[in-house]
């Protein structure tokens, strides 16, 4: 659960809601609702592919719903094969693919063991990086479709509700709760565009980026462990994708367990 998007959206609609005063009744109008969520959710499906339409909703959630990547345990786990590799040959590492939870790192060691070019092998796996670069870029095209989308269909609800005020000149004590209701709709597309989507958009911009880092990660120490390069020095280039907090994690992992080896070596 991504905390961060939780207490920010629930920031936003408290402040707004405190904002609005207690008479929050003026501030509902089903048919403002109905043109502004409808409208948008409707133009964002006809924008796109039904399979990618279907799942907005599940984008949306994923942006509060998300476990992220463990780095210091890939790594660690990669060292893992990289030293059984070197002591036992690469074949040995098929016993290791069933509790190989990534998709991604148990193609890459699949490809491994069947004696895959090292060339043929980097060409597949960027393709899959790139496939889900391409799906991260969809996702987040829907965001900001909704983000630029929900301002005016609140705005087409506006203009719905000005001229049916205008029809109604000839009562005066009318004007007043028209107008009113006009712009309830231009408020439910600004909320809608720059509490939801925008910000929505922007998360899943974020861990597009991070999800790349780690493939790239991935990668790297698979073609490693191919050349049969030193797990030691694996280590080392696998460190470098990590963030300065994400290093201070990963040393304070694996100082422990290499002293608890020295001292069992002792």
């Amino acid at each position: 659960m991504d905390l961060a998007t939780l207490m920010g959206l629930g920031l936003a609609a408290g402040m707004i809601a405190m904002g609005l005063g207690s008479n929050l009744g003026l501030y509902i109008n089903i048919p403002s609702i109905m043109i502004v969520l409808g409208g948008t959710l409707g133009s964002i499906l006809a924008a796109y592919p039904m399979d990618k339409g279907m799942k907005l909703m599940n984008i949306m959630l994923s942006t509060m719903f998300y476990k992220a990547h463990n780095m210091s345990a890939t790594i660690r786990e990669l060292v893992t094969f990289s030293e059984k590799a070197r002591r036992e040959g690469l074949l040995s590492l098929e016993q290791e693919l069933e509790g190989v939870n990534d998709k991604f790192m148990k193609k890459g060691l699949q490809l491994v063991v069947d004696g895959i070019d090292s060339e043929l092998l980097q060409t597949m796996l960027e393709t899959d990086m790139e496939l889900a670069e391409e799906e991260s870029d969809i996702e987040r095209g829907m965001m900001d479709t909704g983000t630029a989308l929900a301002p005016a269909f609140g705005m087409i609800g506006t203009l719905v509700g000005l001229i049916q005020m205008l029809s109604q000149l000839n009562d005066p004590s009318t004007l007043g709760p028209a107008m009113a209701v006009a712009l309830i709709t231009t408020f439910y597309g600004a909320v809608l565009a720059y509490v939801l989507f925008m910000p929505m958009s922007q998360k899943l911009a974020i861990r597009s980026k991070v999800e790349m880092r780690y493939r790239r990660m991935i990668l790297e120490g698979i073609l490693s462990i191919q050349a049969g390069d030193n797990p030691r020095v694996l280590e080392e280039k696998l460190k470098s994708f990590l963030t300065e907090k994400e290093l201070t994690a990963y040393n304070a992992a694996v100082q422990p367990a290499a002293e608890e080896g020295a001292a069992g070596g002792a």
